[in-house]
């Protein structure tokens, strides 16, 4: 059951498919509306309308339309004229193509619509449509004729009901030439991380727990005014001041959103003083400049000069102890030679001694043998 009146009575063109359906609004507007008054006595300032040609009022039964050409002559235009308008979607809200939901354009939306099935004939193509773009994953684009002239459409579903957003025709929508910035900006890598960790503390939100604020203070102060009080003073405004350093207010919003979570807010490590927060010296003041340059120019040959030195007596020690290493070990081999050439000699030493004491026995034999054979 409808609990709303419809604004509009069609069908959906579905290839061959037709499907009565009536065309309900989706949102409503909750927003205050004031009345023009005058204000010497606080009468109602009504519009009335009146006949320029009989200078009287005439009431809404008598009001038509009419299009004024370029003369100034208004040429009638009925109900039944727009009633047959030459337009296949004049009564028909007619489905060109389904196109993956990503296709479209946000700026593209207009106002919202819901469709309704028509009856209980509508009930099988109605749920036929809507299933069948929930398969898809896709919406589907129709043209309809709606308030005296031809509208771009997109279906999608919304739980167990069809919706369709109005879209602006392509030519409506306003390239973004001239709107951003035209000075060049660098961002670096810490500016993005900030901007990381301010957006994963802030997080998600339940759209339901957004409301109008503006509304409710609004209404309290009507209701203060109907009582004949003092309607409450705005809250004063917090004094933040002018934010110079972009990096700075950064981690301030990392800290307060945690903090308004109840989050222990970390501990936030102080950046290195950076280049870029300092205002580039102006052409004229180069000599300053250049002067710093030099001087930090020569501080880096100096340390650049240190390190060579410290590095060529580095090499040097190494050498040295490598020298002295190698001179060990020469002289441990001729040791080692001097010792080998020792025994060698001591070994042919022993030997001759030994050749010597056996020719002197044997000669002492001899003569003790011919001594007996000469007794």
């Amino acid at each position: 059951m409808l609990l709303v009146r419809s604004i509009w009575n069609g069908a959906i063109s579905f290839g061959l498919v037709s499907i009565p359906i009536k065309l309900v609004n989706a949102t409503e507007s909750h927003s205050i509306s004031f009345r023009q008054i005058h204000l010497e006595d606080g009468g109602r300032i009504r519009y009335r309308k009146v006949c320029e040609l009989e200078e009287k009022e005439v009431g809404s039964a008598e009001i038509g339309k009419g299009y004024e050409d370029a003369d100034g002559t208004i040429i009638p235009i009925t109900d039944e004229d727009l009633a047959h308008l030459p337009l296949p979607t004049a009564k028909t809200i007619e489905i060109v193509a389904f196109v993956p939901a990503d296709r479209i354009d946000p700026l593209q939306m207009d106002a919202a619509y819901y469709l309704a099935a028509g009856g209980a004939p509508a009930a099988k193509p109605y749920t036929l449509l809507r299933e069948a773009l929930k398969r898809s994953n896709k919406v589907a684009i129709a043209k309809f004729a709606l308030r005296g002239k031809e509208r771009l459409g997109m279906l999608r579903v919304v739980e167990d009901a069809i919706a369709m957003h109005g879209l602006l025709w392509p030519d409506e929508v306003r390239a973004p030439q001239g709107v951003a910035p035209d000075t060049k900006v660098t961002v670096n890598d810490k500016e993005l991380d900030l901007a990381d960790a301010l957006m994963d503390t802030l997080g998600e939100i339940d759209l339901e727990d957004l409301h109008d604020e503006y509304r409710e203070a609004l209404e309290e102060v009507v209701a203060a005014k109907a009582a004949g009080e003092t309607p409450p003073e705005a809250p004063e405004p917090s004094k933040g001041g002018k934010v110079l350093d972009l990096m700075a207010a950064l981690e301030k919003s990392v800290r307060e959103a945690k903090e308004s979570r109840g989050e222990e807010p970390a501990k936030v490590t102080p950046l290195p003083q950076r280049k870029s927060a300092r205002a580039a010296p102006k052409q004229t003041g180069g000599k300053k400049s250049t002067a710093s340059g030099t001087t930090k120019k020569t501080a880096g040959s100096a340390k650049k000069s240190t390190a060579s030195g410290t590095a060529k007596k580095t090499a040097s020690k190494s050498t040295t102890g490598a020298k002295k290493t190698a001179a060990k070990s020469t002289t441990a081999r001729s040791t080692a030679a001097k010792s080998t050439t020792a025994k060698s000699t001591s070994r042919t030493a022993a030997k001759s001694t030994a050749k010597k004491t056996a020719s002197k026995s044997t000669t002492g034999a001899k003569k003790t043998a011919a001594r007996k054979r000469s007794a």
